[in-house]
């Protein structure tokens, strides 16, 4: 007897014989399949007799319409009449609608039988790879069912199969396609031979593994699920999971067949192998390798493996490849976004270019930045080019790619947008179609803020008209952290504040970009170690401590200044509540610094500002250098942080505090100090000696012709700003106040918001002068716009230019006039947003001609602009700067007459444009070379072009080159800083609008956002009050207020000092001829200035330097005569006055 037959005996159980039953297991599989189908074919066959006996005939010719039908039998029932069957019928039907939807994948109830069902076939198939594992055990053997565990937990799994084989019975609509499904047949064979198996006493793997099939359905799961959502993944998942189910299911037929052995050979052949031994069998030969250590042996094995290796090999070689190529063909920037516990990330979209990626990355993780603890997750709908990809390896620990559309909310969902701490959008400055583009940017932010209306978003915009479309979006709300960064408005604003003070735009720039200076290099002139130190200072924010509480403002600048070499520009003054905090640039003696007072500074480094937190009094007061100034020991610091950012700390906390607390009740907060002080000064000021008294006239928005003032107690409120509606600086005082508005307020004269002169609606054609009007117009001291533009050129907003110098910060005739030589088509379509704007001429020319260049005067002017509204041509990019580069060189190329310039002297009212008694003010320019000017570039790389007597190298960075120091160049690249800077602290934003657009407030945007530009409003005391702000001024020592320290020796040092105290000017740099170290201030060969920003304390000053101030707004000035004005120049000046 075969020793496998004696393995077969079993004697505790009484189940020794000779005789196998394998194929008791196989037949019980067989009858169960023809049962179900002779069933069915039955079940059909008796309801197809049925129903036809009983169903009546009708016939109906379709050529005789008329014909009689055929009458039914008596007795029968009529179509219309219920049959005995309906009943059955609905039963049948509510139950197989049940069972449909118990296992649909469209119901909650279905997907989770479908999973399980899933769930219990891998379950259940476990089992069999447990059994199967052993290549000694044989296939079948006697063991009894109540011994073995794995078998009773089959037993349980088929249970639940047959239940589910039921409802799937129930709920198909062909029951004999149903049987003949491939599920169907793995419930044949693995539900029957468990129920034969208790019967008989027997264990019979035989063919358990066939529920290695159920992986074919991972898929359908898995897009039940959810997480299959794209095709390349379904089909992947697909051809993995038939790969494994065919080579899974093929492996047990090879385990069974060899450790089963032949029947006609009584078996005798059997090899034992264990189920792992039969997978690796199958995957070596569908590789078509056969390393020939494990073959089949059985002749019914040889057959199968014959047959599986056409299937194997041809499955292999086309599914492997095809799920490779998938994988391969994966995006390769897909996924999603992980987020780290506690750590921020920011969004950033719109135009990702290598350009734009790396500006924004070297200044948004610059080293002066401390703690910068956030993650920047890129997304763009293109792939990253070599270059980008390089800047995104080199940055792999904090940035992030993926490609996408913010317009998707699949994407925004993918890098976890609700999450993050803010989006940035940037623009493409280099657009052809600027409003294009600045749609693009906004319907990018509709898709954001309709995905996540509490994500902050920074955008960038190109054309100033189009933020009125951002208050469209009922989200948008700014009190969240929303800003949007113009760049025409920045770039034109910072251009009008060169016009006011050249080189200003240079500062400004450098002050908002992190740039670090190193220790000065001995092949770099004297000049460029001071330009480089100045740009190396940024601009940063710190709480003051508690030693500044009580003092004034320039108290506090001048101690920060000559104590702890920190330069104090302005602070933030607290309202009623959390909302109301302004800036407050410069500010007059009234105001003092309350506790926690938050400041801006300019400085170095970060670390220099805690300085100014750190600082004690009593314990500091006799420290000599700074830089020891530490945390001290006689008090505890309970406000202390780990350092200061660069411009970020306070906006971020601020936006936090609004986010936590968005309904704060004002009343149960702290007062700040300075704020209530504002209110009970102006009260004090109008109770003085008691001339205010409640009989006295009640109108609360002007005053009466005979000075009569605003009642002090019912009134007095309506009558002065309230603190909340406070400008950035403290108002007038009331008797100073008084004198304005006797003048003013006959007619309106300024905006309605009293931050810009205004003028009524003037057409284009009182403005225009031909050439010979021009020539005859007296024209001195003003600012010749040289513009380069198409008839349908993109508009660049020649409002923003304007609007600065029309700041009502200053008087009437301190404005400059602004003559506009260019296109007359292209101006008219600009002049809507200009006809309430005075003083402005136009002159239909070209900058490239000289005969318009010398109608204007531009060697008499202050100032001459090079700007350009053409569209960069595709071929060459790079020429869209040749218009203004040949102007450039063509005015300092010109020769103009050694005459002397003339000016209209002041008169009462407003004068015209032509025809005033004239006086001479000052020399014109002989050499085109000294007229001061500034170009705007669109490249880079094109300042190269605009000094020929440069040495600068053609890769040298913009801020490095002498065109840029001298503030003789600008581009539009420079803003880029601004995006990080904002988002590290909304202020920031603030600030800047502030200094250079002229004062441009929200309420005054809403204004513009109606498109009919601005209105006029009657002067009153709260609209005059916004005019008391201070303004950017440029102030020479060679005569004047500061002429002592023209001398040799002095410091600058002294000079800020004297300049805060007495004139309440705050100086923060210098314009310095470029030699003017080398002539020790005598007269200089070169007429090329440089910037220098915030010198320290011991800088040597020259004659001929140019002081840069902020500078209060004087009410007398206005009455006072034009011509005790100071000029600029010193030499030629003093000729003119000879």
């Amino acid at each position: 007897m075969p020793s496998y037959q004696q393995e077969l005996r079993t004697d505790e159980n009484n189940c020794a014989s000779d005789e196998r039953y394998w194929w008791a297991f196989l037949v019980s599989s067989v009858i169960t399949f023809l049962i179900c189908i002779i069933s069915v074919c039955i079940y059909r066959l008796l309801g197809y007799i049925f129903c036809h006996a009983w169903k009546p005939v009708v016939v109906i010719e379709a050529s005789k319409p008329s014909s009689p039908v055929v009458p039914l039998p008596p007795g029968k029932p009529t179509p219309l009449s219920p049959v005995p069957e309906a009943e059955e019928v609905t039963w049948m039907t509510e139950a197989k609608d049940w069972a449909g939807e118990l296992i649909s994948g469209q119901t909650v109830t279905g997907r989770i039988l479908v999973v399980l069902v899933f769930v219990l076939s891998i379950a259940s198939l476990v089992i069999y790879f447990i059994d199967a594992s052993q290549a000694q055990k044989p296939v079948e053997s006697c063991e009894s069912w109540t011994d073995n565990t794995n078998a009773q937990v089959d037993l349980a799994f088929n249970i639940f199969f047959l239940i589910h084989f039921c409802i799937r019975f129930i709920a198909a609509n062909d029951k004999i396609w149903f049987l003949l499904e491939v599920y169907s047949f793995i419930d044949y064979f693995t539900i029957p031979p468990s129920l034969v198996a208790i019967y008989l006493n027997r264990n019979w793997l035989g063919l358990r593994f066939l529920r290695a099939l159920r992986l074919m359905t991972v898929p359908d799961i898995l897009q039940y699920l959810n997480v299959l959502k794209t095709s390349a993944s379904i089909q992947i998942t697909q051809l993995a999971s038939t790969f494994m189910s065919v080579w899974l299911t093929g492996a047990g037929i090879i385990h069974l067949l060899e450790n089963t052995g032949d029947p006609f050979f009584a078996f005798s052949n059997r090899q034992p192998l264990g189920y792992w031994d039969c997978i690796y069998f199958l995957l070596v030969t569908m590789s078509t390798v056969g390393y020939g250590d494990i073959f089949c042996q059985t002749v019914l094995g040889k057959i199968f493996i014959t047959f599986f290796i056409m299937l194997g090999l041809a499955m292999f070689a086309s599914y492997l490849p095809e799920i490779f190529e998938l994988i391969g063909t994966r995006p390769k920037y897909g996924g999603e976004y992980k987020s780290e516990k506690g750590k921020k990330h920011i969004v950033v979209c719109g135009h990702i270019t290598y350009e734009s990626v790396n500006s924004f990355l070297t200044d948004f993780l610059h080293e002066d930045r401390e703690d910068v603890d956030c993650e920047i997750v890129f997304i763009n709908r293109k792939l990253p080019d070599l270059d980008l990809e390089g800047v995104f390896k080199r940055n792999f620990t904090i940035v992030e790619f993926f490609q996408g559309s913010v317009m998707d909310p699949k994407d925004l969902e993918r890098v976890q947008i609700k999450q993050a701490d803010a989006c940035l959008v940037l623009a493409n400055k280099y657009s052809h179609d600027p409003d294009a583009e600045d749609a693009a940017s906004i319907m990018r932010v509709i898709s954001i803020k309709n995905f996540c209306e509490e994500i902050r978003v920074i955008i960038q915009l190109m054309q100033y008209h189009n933020k009125a479309y951002l208050l469209n979006i009922p989200s948008w709300d700014w009190k969240r952290g929303d800003d949007v960064i113009c760049l025409a408005e920045l770039k034109l604003g910072f251009i009008a504040q060169s016009c006011l003070a050249p080189g200003f735009s240079t500062m400004m720039a450098n002050l908002f970009a992190m740039r670090s200076f190193k220790s000065s290099s001995t092949t770099l002139n004297m000049w460029q170690n001071d330009y480089l130190r100045g740009s190396g200072m940024e601009m940063y924010t710190e709480t003051l401590s508690k030693a500044f509480n009580g003092l004034t403002f320039p108290q506090a600048a001048e101690l920060c200044f000559t104590k702890l070499e920190l330069l104090l520009i302005a602070i933030e003054v607290k309202g009623d509540d959390l909302h109301d905090n302004q800036i407050a640039i410069n500010p007059k003696p009234v105001i003092k610094l309350a506790s926690n007072t938050q400041g801006f500074f300019m400085a170095q480094s970060a670390e220099e500002v805690k300085r100014v937190f750190f600082y004690c009094k009593h314990c500091h007061e006799d420290v000599t250098d700074p830089s020891t100034i530490k945390k001290c020991k006689c008090k505890n610091l309970a406000l202390f942080r780990k350092g200061v950012r660069a411009v970020q700390v306070i906006g971020v906390a601020g936006r936090a505090m609004r986010k936590e607390n968005p309904n704060v009740d004002a009343s149960s907060q702290v007062k700040p100090v300075g704020a209530p002080m504002l209110m009970n000064t102006l009260k004090a000021l109008q109770n003085k000696d008691g001339k205010n008294s409640p009989t006295q006239s009640k109108k609360p928005g002007r005053l009466g012709s005979g000075g009569a003032r605003p009642s002090s107690r019912s009134n007095s409120h309506a009558a002065l700003p309230p603190v909340d509606k406070l400008p950035l600086v403290v108002p007038l005082g009331v008797d100073a106040m008084n004198s304005v508005v006797e003048v003013e307020q006959q007619q309106k004269r300024f905006d309605s918001t009293g931050m810009f002169h205004w003028c009524p609606d003037r057409s284009i054609e009182e403005c225009i002068l031909d050439r010979n009007q021009a020539a005859m117009t007296v024209l001195n001291g003003h600012v010749v716009v040289c513009l380069f533009a198409e008839p349908e050129s993109p508009l660049i907003g020649l409002r923003n230019l304007v609007m600065p110098l029309r700041a009502s910060n200053f008087h009437y005739h301190e404005l400059k006039h602004v003559v506009i030589l260019g296109n007359l088509d292209y101006i008219k379509r600009e002049w809507r947003n200009l006809h309430n704007l005075p003083k402005i001429s136009i002159l239909e020319g070209s900058p490239l001609s000289r005969a318009d260049l010398r109608a204007v005067n531009v060697n008499l002017c202050d100032m001459c602009t090079i700007l350009s509204a053409k569209v960069a041509g595709i071929e060459d990019p790079t020429l869209a700067d040749k218009e203004a580069i040949l102007a450039s060189l063509n005015i300092k190329a010109m020769h103009f007459d050694d005459t002397l310039g003339l000016l209209q002297s002041q008169s009462d009212g407003r004068d015209s444009q032509l025809g005033s008694p004239l006086v001479m003010q000052r020399k014109g320019s002989v050499y085109g070379a000294n007229v001061p000017m500034i170009t705007e570039l669109i490249n880079d790389s094109n300042v190269q072009f605009l000094d020929q007597d440069d040495d600068d190298d053609p890769d040298t960075e913009l801020y490095l080159t002498q065109p840029f120091a001298c503030g003789t160049a600008f581009a539009v690249s420079v803003l880029d800083s601004i995006m990080s800077t904002t988002y590290f602290n909304d202020n920031a934003l603030t600030l800047i609008r502030t200094l250079i657009t002229g004062g441009a407030t929200p309420e005054l945007e809403l204004i513009l956002a109606e498109g009919a530009g601005l209105r006029g409003g009657y002067s009153t005391p709260e609209t005059l009050a916004n005019r008391d702000r201070p303004r950017v001024a440029q102030i020479g020592l060679f005569e004047g207020p500061l002429a002592q320290f023209g001398k040799t020796g002095s410091k600058y040092g002294d000079l800020f000092v004297y300049s805060l105290k007495n004139l309440g000017m705050l100086c923060i740099g210098l314009y310095r001829f470029r030699d003017a170290h080398e002539n020790q201030g005598q007269a200089s060969v070169c007429t090329k200035r440089f910037v220098i920003t915030n010198p320290a304390n011991d800088f040597s000053l020259y004659p001929t330097d140019l002081l840069f101030v902020l500078q209060q707004f004087d009410p007398k000035a206005g009455n006072e005569n034009r011509n005790r004005q100071k000029t600029r120049w010193s030499a030629v000046s003093r000729e003119a006055e000879a």
